[in-house]
Protein backbone atom coordinates (compact mmCIF):
# COMPACT_ATOMS: atom_id res chain seq x y z
CA UNK A 1 0.00 0.00 0.00
CA UNK A 2 2.92 2.31 0.85
CA UNK A 3 4.79 2.02 -2.19
CA UNK A 4 1.23 2.34 -3.93
CA UNK A 5 0.63 5.42 -2.49
CA UNK A 6 4.13 6.64 -3.19
CA UNK A 7 4.29 5.99 -6.39
CA UNK A 8 1.03 7.91 -7.06
CA UNK A 9 1.61 10.99 -5.65
CA UNK A 10 5.34 11.40 -7.19
CA UNK A 11 4.94 9.73 -10.25
CA UNK A 12 1.19 8.42 -11.29
CA UNK A 13 -0.36 12.16 -10.66
CA UNK A 14 2.40 14.63 -11.71
CA UNK A 15 2.56 11.91 -15.18
CA UNK A 16 -1.38 12.36 -15.63
CA UNK A 17 -1.19 16.04 -15.84
CA UNK A 18 1.65 16.32 -18.38
CA UNK A 19 0.12 13.96 -20.43
CA UNK A 20 -3.16 16.18 -20.58
CA UNK A 21 -1.60 19.04 -20.82
CA UNK A 22 0.57 17.87 -23.73
CA UNK A 23 -2.52 16.30 -25.90
CA UNK A 24 -4.66 19.52 -24.65
CA UNK A 25 -2.04 21.87 -25.55
CA UNK A 26 -1.59 21.07 -29.25
CA UNK A 27 -4.96 19.21 -29.59
CA UNK A 28 -3.17 16.14 -31.67
CA UNK A 29 -3.10 12.54 -30.64
CA UNK A 30 -0.01 10.57 -29.75
CA UNK A 31 1.61 10.84 -32.77
CA UNK A 32 0.87 14.13 -33.87
CA UNK A 33 2.39 16.07 -30.26
CA UNK A 34 5.24 14.69 -31.42
CA UNK A 35 5.73 17.84 -33.31
CA UNK A 36 7.21 19.28 -30.41
CA UNK A 37 10.51 17.15 -31.59
CA UNK A 38 10.32 14.80 -34.32
CA UNK A 39 12.90 13.25 -33.56
CA UNK A 40 11.31 11.81 -30.72
CA UNK A 41 8.07 10.98 -32.45
CA UNK A 42 9.32 6.66 -31.63
CA UNK A 43 8.13 7.50 -28.63
CA UNK A 44 4.08 7.60 -30.16
CA UNK A 45 4.57 4.74 -32.00
CA UNK A 46 5.67 2.86 -29.12
CA UNK A 47 1.97 4.31 -26.95
CA UNK A 48 0.54 2.74 -30.09
CA UNK A 49 1.84 -0.72 -30.19
CA UNK A 50 1.44 -0.82 -26.60
CA UNK A 51 -2.12 -0.03 -27.19
CA UNK A 52 -2.59 -2.35 -29.76
CA UNK A 53 -1.42 -5.08 -27.40
CA UNK A 54 -3.54 -4.38 -24.53
CA UNK A 55 -6.33 -3.95 -26.55
CA UNK A 56 -6.26 -7.08 -27.90
CA UNK A 57 -6.08 -9.08 -24.75
CA UNK A 58 -7.88 -6.43 -22.43
CA UNK A 59 -11.46 -6.87 -24.71
CA UNK A 60 -10.24 -10.87 -23.82
CA UNK A 61 -11.23 -9.80 -20.47
CA UNK A 62 -14.02 -7.99 -20.99
CA UNK A 63 -15.38 -10.46 -23.10
CA UNK A 64 -15.24 -12.98 -20.29
CA UNK A 65 -16.91 -10.63 -17.81
CA UNK A 66 -20.28 -10.66 -20.25
CA UNK A 67 -19.63 -14.36 -20.50
CA UNK A 68 -20.30 -14.43 -17.09
CA UNK A 69 -23.56 -12.42 -16.56
CA UNK A 70 -24.84 -14.54 -19.14
CA UNK A 71 -24.41 -17.11 -17.31
CA UNK A 72 -25.02 -16.13 -14.00
CA UNK A 73 -28.70 -15.90 -15.38
CA UNK A 74 -29.70 -18.99 -13.52
CA UNK A 75 -31.25 -20.02 -10.45
CA UNK A 76 -28.43 -21.66 -8.85
CA UNK A 77 -24.69 -20.18 -10.65
CA UNK A 78 -22.84 -22.82 -11.82
CA UNK A 79 -19.47 -22.48 -9.82
CA UNK A 80 -21.13 -23.16 -6.30
CA UNK A 81 -21.20 -26.58 -6.25
CA UNK A 82 -18.94 -29.73 -6.05
CA UNK A 83 -20.86 -31.94 -8.02
CA UNK A 84 -21.01 -30.80 -11.62
CA UNK A 85 -18.72 -33.00 -14.36
CA UNK A 86 -15.97 -31.09 -14.53
CA UNK A 87 -15.10 -31.32 -11.06
CA UNK A 88 -12.28 -32.75 -8.95
CA UNK A 89 -12.68 -35.03 -6.06
CA UNK A 90 -10.14 -31.85 -4.80
CA UNK A 91 -12.89 -29.71 -4.90
CA UNK A 92 -14.59 -27.93 -1.76
CA UNK A 93 -17.26 -25.50 -1.66
CA UNK A 94 -18.20 -23.89 1.29
CA UNK A 95 -22.19 -24.46 -0.18
CA UNK A 96 -21.45 -28.28 -0.05
CA UNK A 97 -19.88 -28.09 3.52
CA UNK A 98 -23.17 -26.14 4.66
CA UNK A 99 -25.40 -28.52 3.48
CA UNK A 100 -23.54 -31.50 4.72
CA UNK A 101 -23.78 -28.94 8.05
CA UNK A 102 -27.83 -29.45 7.75
CA UNK A 103 -27.88 -33.17 6.88
CA UNK A 104 -24.87 -34.70 9.57
CA UNK A 105 -23.39 -32.54 12.03
CA UNK A 106 -20.95 -35.50 13.28
CA UNK A 107 -19.54 -35.60 9.38
CA UNK A 108 -18.92 -32.15 9.39
CA UNK A 109 -16.54 -32.62 12.10
CA UNK A 110 -14.72 -35.31 10.67
CA UNK A 111 -14.59 -33.97 7.43
CA UNK A 112 -12.89 -31.04 9.21
CA UNK A 113 -10.40 -32.87 10.98
CA UNK A 114 -9.70 -34.97 7.24
CA UNK A 115 -9.20 -31.28 5.83
CA UNK A 116 -6.65 -30.16 8.30
CA UNK A 117 -4.86 -33.65 8.62
CA UNK A 118 -5.23 -33.85 4.59
CA UNK A 119 -1.90 -31.19 3.88
CA UNK A 120 -3.27 -31.58 -0.30
CA UNK A 121 -4.04 -28.36 -2.05
CA UNK A 122 -8.29 -28.02 -1.95
CA UNK A 123 -9.77 -25.90 -5.15
CA UNK A 124 -12.38 -23.69 -4.78
CA UNK A 125 -15.84 -25.03 -7.01
CA UNK A 126 -14.78 -21.13 -8.89
CA UNK A 127 -11.48 -22.19 -9.75
CA UNK A 128 -12.53 -25.35 -11.13
CA UNK A 129 -15.17 -24.03 -13.30
CA UNK A 130 -12.93 -21.34 -14.43
CA UNK A 131 -10.05 -23.40 -15.15
CA UNK A 132 -12.23 -26.50 -16.38
CA UNK A 133 -15.15 -25.23 -18.26
CA UNK A 134 -14.73 -21.80 -19.03
CA UNK A 135 -11.30 -21.87 -20.30
CA UNK A 136 -10.68 -26.04 -20.88
CA UNK A 137 -7.34 -25.14 -20.00
CA UNK A 138 -4.23 -27.15 -21.94
CA UNK A 139 -1.37 -28.45 -20.71
CA UNK A 140 1.05 -26.30 -22.52
CA UNK A 141 1.64 -22.46 -24.24
CA UNK A 142 1.82 -24.13 -27.43
CA UNK A 143 -1.09 -26.40 -27.30
CA UNK A 144 -4.01 -24.35 -28.61
CA UNK A 145 -6.44 -26.69 -28.71
CA UNK A 146 -9.99 -25.97 -29.42
CA UNK A 147 -11.62 -22.57 -30.05
CA UNK A 148 -14.21 -21.86 -27.16
CA UNK A 149 -16.95 -20.63 -28.98
CA UNK A 150 -18.81 -19.27 -26.11
CA UNK A 151 -15.91 -16.70 -25.38
CA UNK A 152 -15.34 -15.89 -29.19
CA UNK A 153 -18.96 -15.31 -28.98
CA UNK A 154 -19.03 -12.72 -25.83
CA UNK A 155 -15.42 -11.38 -27.67
CA UNK A 156 -17.47 -10.32 -30.85
CA UNK A 157 -19.95 -8.97 -28.66
CA UNK A 158 -17.34 -6.78 -26.74
CA UNK A 159 -15.71 -5.45 -30.00
CA UNK A 160 -18.94 -4.42 -31.27
CA UNK A 161 -19.79 -2.51 -28.41
CA UNK A 162 -16.85 -0.61 -28.42
CA UNK A 163 -16.84 0.22 -32.03
CA UNK A 164 -21.03 0.91 -31.49
CA UNK A 165 -19.77 3.84 -28.96
CA UNK A 166 -16.58 5.05 -31.13
CA UNK A 167 -18.44 5.16 -34.39
CA UNK A 168 -19.24 8.88 -33.78
CA UNK A 169 -16.19 9.71 -32.32
CA UNK A 170 -14.99 10.30 -28.59
CA UNK A 171 -18.74 12.08 -27.90
CA UNK A 172 -20.46 8.57 -28.30
CA UNK A 173 -18.32 7.31 -26.26
CA UNK A 174 1.89 -6.37 3.04
CA UNK A 175 3.74 -5.95 5.74
CA UNK A 176 6.60 -3.35 6.18
CA UNK A 177 9.77 -5.53 5.16
CA UNK A 178 8.11 -5.53 1.36
CA UNK A 179 8.95 -1.84 1.48
CA UNK A 180 12.85 -2.60 0.92
CA UNK A 181 11.66 -5.29 -1.86
CA UNK A 182 12.59 -4.02 -5.44
CA UNK A 183 10.03 -5.62 -7.18
CA UNK A 184 7.02 -4.30 -4.77
CA UNK A 185 8.22 -0.77 -5.99
CA UNK A 186 8.30 -1.86 -9.38
CA UNK A 187 4.52 -3.55 -9.55
CA UNK A 188 3.41 -0.69 -7.33
CA UNK A 189 4.40 1.57 -10.66
CA UNK A 190 3.61 -0.73 -12.53
CA UNK A 191 -0.02 -1.16 -11.86
CA UNK A 192 0.07 3.07 -11.12
CA UNK A 193 0.96 3.39 -14.82
CA UNK A 194 -2.11 0.58 -15.47
CA UNK A 195 -4.59 2.14 -14.02
CA UNK A 196 -4.47 5.52 -14.85
CA UNK A 197 -3.30 4.85 -18.41
CA UNK A 198 -0.12 6.76 -18.40
CA UNK A 199 1.95 5.78 -21.58
CA UNK A 200 -0.52 4.36 -23.67
CA UNK A 201 -1.36 7.41 -25.26
CA UNK A 202 -4.88 7.40 -24.30
CA UNK A 203 -4.77 10.11 -21.98
CA UNK A 204 -3.45 12.48 -24.86
CA UNK A 205 -5.93 11.31 -27.43
CA UNK A 206 -8.79 11.80 -25.44
CA UNK A 207 -7.26 15.15 -24.14
CA UNK A 208 -6.69 16.76 -27.29
CA UNK A 209 -10.63 16.76 -27.80
CA UNK A 210 -10.67 19.38 -25.09
CA UNK A 211 -11.63 22.41 -24.95
CA UNK A 212 -7.97 24.78 -25.19
CA UNK A 213 -8.43 26.74 -21.43
CA UNK A 214 -10.31 23.57 -19.87
CA UNK A 215 -8.31 22.87 -15.61
CA UNK A 216 -7.12 19.63 -16.92
CA UNK A 217 -4.83 20.32 -13.49
CA UNK A 218 -8.06 20.09 -11.48
CA UNK A 219 -9.86 16.93 -13.65
CA UNK A 220 -5.70 15.45 -13.39
CA UNK A 221 -6.33 15.61 -9.28
CA UNK A 222 -9.76 14.33 -8.93
CA UNK A 223 -9.32 11.53 -11.23
CA UNK A 224 -6.43 10.28 -10.30
CA UNK A 225 -7.15 10.34 -6.66
CA UNK A 226 -10.99 8.62 -7.36
CA UNK A 227 -9.14 6.16 -9.74
CA UNK A 228 -6.95 5.16 -6.62
CA UNK A 229 -9.27 5.00 -3.94
CA UNK A 230 -11.58 2.70 -6.19
CA UNK A 231 -8.53 0.75 -6.81
CA UNK A 232 -7.96 0.54 -2.94
CA UNK A 233 -11.91 -0.36 -2.52
CA UNK A 234 -11.69 -3.26 -4.80
CA UNK A 235 -8.81 -4.52 -3.53
CA UNK A 236 -10.79 -4.70 -0.15
CA UNK A 237 -13.37 -6.94 -1.55
CA UNK A 238 -11.41 -8.97 -3.51
CA UNK A 239 -8.69 -9.86 -0.54
CA UNK A 240 -11.16 -10.03 1.93
CA UNK A 241 -12.83 -12.71 -0.33
CA UNK A 242 -9.55 -14.49 -1.10
CA UNK A 243 -8.82 -14.58 2.78
CA UNK A 244 -12.57 -16.16 3.67
CA UNK A 245 -11.88 -18.50 0.49
CA UNK A 246 -8.20 -19.22 2.08
CA UNK A 247 -9.71 -20.09 5.68
CA UNK A 248 -12.20 -22.79 3.82
CA UNK A 249 -9.97 -24.32 2.00
CA UNK A 250 -6.91 -24.51 4.82
CA UNK A 251 -4.59 -23.06 2.67
CA UNK A 252 -2.34 -19.75 2.10
CA UNK A 253 -4.16 -16.81 0.90
CA UNK A 254 -1.05 -17.15 -2.10
CA UNK A 255 -2.68 -20.43 -3.20
CA UNK A 256 -6.17 -19.76 -3.72
CA UNK A 257 -6.47 -18.36 -7.36
CA UNK A 258 -3.30 -17.61 -9.32
CA UNK A 259 -2.78 -14.82 -10.50
CA UNK A 260 -3.72 -12.60 -13.74
CA UNK A 261 -6.76 -11.86 -14.92
CA UNK A 262 -8.43 -15.40 -13.77
CA UNK A 263 -7.78 -13.83 -10.37
CA UNK A 264 -10.91 -11.52 -10.65
CA UNK A 265 -13.30 -14.41 -12.10
CA UNK A 266 -12.40 -16.90 -9.17
CA UNK A 267 -12.79 -14.33 -6.52
CA UNK A 268 -15.68 -12.49 -8.38
CA UNK A 269 -16.27 -12.21 -11.82
CA UNK A 270 -14.23 -8.51 -12.90
CA UNK A 271 -12.77 2.38 -25.07
CA UNK A 272 -9.91 4.39 -24.99
CA UNK A 273 -7.56 2.40 -26.48
CA UNK A 274 -9.62 2.04 -30.10
CA UNK A 275 -9.44 5.48 -30.19
CA UNK A 276 -6.17 5.94 -29.25
CA UNK A 277 -5.03 3.70 -32.50
CA UNK A 278 -7.83 5.79 -35.07
CA UNK A 279 -6.95 9.07 -34.08
CA UNK A 280 -3.31 7.98 -34.39
CA UNK A 281 -3.82 6.74 -38.14
CA UNK A 282 -6.15 9.63 -38.94
CA UNK A 283 -3.36 12.15 -37.63
CA UNK A 284 -0.40 10.58 -39.69
CA UNK A 285 -2.48 9.90 -42.88
CA UNK A 286 -4.29 13.09 -42.83
CA UNK A 287 -6.13 12.27 -45.94
CA UNK A 288 -9.62 14.07 -46.82
CA UNK A 289 -11.01 10.73 -47.38
CA UNK A 290 -9.72 9.23 -43.86
CA UNK A 291 -11.17 11.80 -42.31
CA UNK A 292 -13.91 11.75 -43.90
CA UNK A 293 -14.54 8.17 -43.36
CA UNK A 294 -13.32 7.98 -39.53
CA UNK A 295 -16.28 5.25 -39.18
CA UNK A 296 -14.92 3.19 -41.62
CA UNK A 297 -11.31 3.69 -40.25
CA UNK A 298 -12.85 2.68 -36.80
CA UNK A 299 -15.00 -0.62 -38.08
CA UNK A 300 -11.31 -2.07 -39.96
CA UNK A 301 -9.36 -1.05 -36.26
CA UNK A 302 -11.81 -2.98 -34.52
CA UNK A 303 -12.15 -6.08 -37.25
CA UNK A 304 -8.24 -6.44 -37.03
CA UNK A 305 -8.47 -6.69 -33.09
CA UNK A 306 -11.19 -9.04 -33.23
CA UNK A 307 -9.14 -11.24 -35.48
CA UNK A 308 -5.81 -11.02 -32.85
CA UNK A 309 -7.92 -11.66 -30.04
CA UNK A 310 -9.58 -15.13 -31.75
CA UNK A 311 -5.82 -16.88 -30.23
CA UNK A 312 -6.68 -15.93 -26.92
CA UNK A 313 -10.08 -17.39 -27.08
CA UNK A 314 -8.24 -20.45 -27.41
CA UNK A 315 -7.58 -23.58 -24.72
CA UNK A 316 -4.05 -21.88 -24.26
CA UNK A 317 -5.49 -18.87 -24.64
CA UNK A 318 -4.72 -17.42 -20.52
CA UNK A 319 -0.90 -18.30 -21.32
CA UNK A 320 -0.76 -15.66 -23.89
CA UNK A 321 -2.84 -13.16 -22.28
CA UNK A 322 -0.57 -13.51 -19.51
CA UNK A 323 2.71 -13.20 -21.39
CA UNK A 324 0.99 -9.65 -23.01
CA UNK A 325 0.10 -8.45 -19.79
CA UNK A 326 3.37 -9.15 -18.00
CA UNK A 327 5.89 -7.81 -20.96
CA UNK A 328 3.43 -5.42 -23.04
CA UNK A 329 2.05 -3.34 -20.61
CA UNK A 330 3.98 -3.33 -17.27
CA UNK A 331 7.39 -1.84 -17.04
CA UNK A 332 7.66 -1.03 -21.22
CA UNK A 333 4.75 1.97 -19.74
CA UNK A 334 7.46 3.54 -17.41
CA UNK A 335 10.33 3.29 -19.88
CA UNK A 336 8.14 5.30 -22.04
CA UNK A 337 6.72 7.99 -19.87
CA UNK A 338 10.59 8.47 -18.83
CA UNK A 339 11.51 9.10 -22.27
CA UNK A 340 8.52 11.42 -22.57
CA UNK A 341 9.91 13.21 -19.52
CA UNK A 342 13.15 13.87 -21.12
CA UNK A 343 11.43 15.03 -24.24
CA UNK A 344 9.29 17.56 -22.68
CA UNK A 345 11.41 18.90 -19.67
CA UNK A 346 14.81 18.62 -21.22
CA UNK A 347 14.90 19.02 -24.92
CA UNK A 348 11.72 21.05 -25.12
CA UNK A 349 12.48 22.33 -21.86
CA UNK A 350 11.01 22.75 -18.51
CA UNK A 351 10.52 26.75 -18.42
CA UNK A 352 8.55 27.07 -21.90
CA UNK A 353 6.24 23.49 -21.13
CA UNK A 354 5.35 25.68 -17.62
CA UNK A 355 4.96 28.85 -20.13
CA UNK A 356 2.23 26.74 -22.10
CA UNK A 357 0.66 25.52 -19.15
CA UNK A 358 0.17 29.16 -17.82
CA UNK A 359 -1.02 30.46 -21.56
CA UNK A 360 -3.25 27.62 -21.57
CA UNK A 361 -4.83 27.73 -18.16
CA UNK A 362 -4.46 31.14 -17.03
CA UNK A 363 -2.06 29.95 -14.20
CA UNK A 364 1.49 28.34 -14.05
CA UNK A 365 1.46 24.94 -12.58
CA UNK A 366 1.99 24.51 -8.82
CA UNK A 367 5.38 24.12 -6.89
CA UNK A 368 5.53 20.95 -6.31
CA UNK A 369 4.26 19.85 -9.42
CA UNK A 370 7.46 21.53 -11.02
CA UNK A 371 9.50 20.27 -8.43
CA UNK A 372 8.05 16.48 -9.52
CA UNK A 373 8.62 17.18 -13.35
CA UNK A 374 11.73 18.58 -13.47
CA UNK A 375 13.79 17.50 -10.76
CA UNK A 376 17.41 17.29 -12.78
CA UNK A 377 16.73 19.90 -15.17
CA UNK A 378 18.11 22.28 -13.52
CA UNK A 379 21.41 22.60 -14.21
CA UNK A 380 20.19 21.60 -17.76
CA UNK A 381 21.39 23.69 -20.73
CA UNK A 382 20.64 23.88 -24.50
CA UNK A 383 22.97 22.09 -27.02
CA UNK A 384 24.80 25.33 -28.85
CA UNK A 385 26.69 25.18 -31.90
CA UNK A 386 28.50 28.34 -32.56
CA UNK A 387 25.21 30.85 -32.53
CA UNK A 388 22.91 28.25 -33.46
CA UNK A 389 20.73 26.55 -29.93
CA UNK A 390 19.38 23.49 -30.82
CA UNK A 391 16.19 21.83 -29.40
CA UNK A 392 15.35 25.27 -28.20
CA UNK A 393 13.17 27.45 -29.88
CA UNK A 394 9.37 26.09 -30.44
CA UNK A 395 8.84 25.30 -33.85
CA UNK A 396 6.41 26.47 -36.54
CA UNK A 397 4.57 23.00 -36.54
CA UNK A 398 4.20 23.25 -32.84
CA UNK A 399 2.01 25.10 -30.15
CA UNK A 400 -2.21 25.22 -30.46
CA UNK A 401 -4.11 23.54 -32.87
CA UNK A 402 -6.67 27.17 -33.43
CA UNK A 403 -4.90 30.18 -34.60
CA UNK A 404 -7.15 32.08 -32.19
CA UNK A 405 -4.90 30.52 -29.09
CA UNK A 406 -1.82 31.02 -30.46
CA UNK A 407 -0.99 33.72 -28.26
CA UNK A 408 2.64 35.26 -27.41
CA UNK A 409 5.23 33.36 -28.57
CA UNK A 410 3.54 31.72 -30.73
CA UNK A 411 2.10 34.65 -32.45
CA UNK A 412 4.92 35.39 -34.90
CA UNK A 413 4.19 31.75 -36.17
CA UNK A 414 0.43 32.10 -36.79
CA UNK A 415 1.43 34.93 -38.94
CA UNK A 416 4.08 33.10 -40.65
CA UNK A 417 1.31 30.27 -40.72
CA UNK A 418 -1.11 32.64 -42.40
CA UNK A 419 1.13 33.61 -45.17
CA UNK A 420 1.70 30.07 -45.95
CA UNK A 421 -1.70 29.41 -46.29
CA UNK A 422 -1.99 32.67 -48.44
CA UNK A 423 1.04 31.52 -50.88
CA UNK A 424 -0.89 28.14 -50.83
CA UNK A 425 -4.36 29.28 -52.07
CA UNK A 426 -2.45 31.35 -54.68
CA UNK A 427 -0.43 28.24 -55.83
CA UNK A 428 -3.62 25.82 -55.16
CA UNK A 429 -0.82 23.83 -53.21
CA UNK A 430 -1.75 22.77 -49.49
CA UNK A 431 -0.12 24.01 -46.66
CA UNK A 432 2.74 21.70 -45.12
CA UNK A 433 2.60 23.04 -41.95
CA UNK A 434 -1.22 23.51 -41.07
CA UNK A 435 -1.74 21.51 -37.75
Amino acid sequence: MLPYLIMLVFCGIPLFFLELSFGQFASQGCLGVWKISPMFKGVGYGMMVVSTYIGIYYNVVICISFYYFFMSMTDVLPWTYCNNPWNTPACVGVMDAANRTLANATGVLQGVAEVVVNRTKRTSPSEEYWKHYVLKISDDIGNFGEVRLPLLGCLALSWVVVFLCLIKGVKSSGKWEKVLDAKVWGDAASQIFYSLGCAWGGLITMASYNKFHNNCFRDSIIISITNCATSVYAGFVIFSILGFMAHTLNVPVSEVADHGPGLAFVAYPEFCLLETLVTAVVDEIGTDWIIKNKPVVTLGVAVIGFTLGVPLTTQAGIYWLLLMDNYAASFSLVIISCIMCICVMYIYGHKDYFKDVEMMLGFPPPLFFRFILIFTVIQYKPITYNDYVTFREASHKWGPALREHRTGRYAPMSSVQGSNQGSSNTQNTPDPVAL
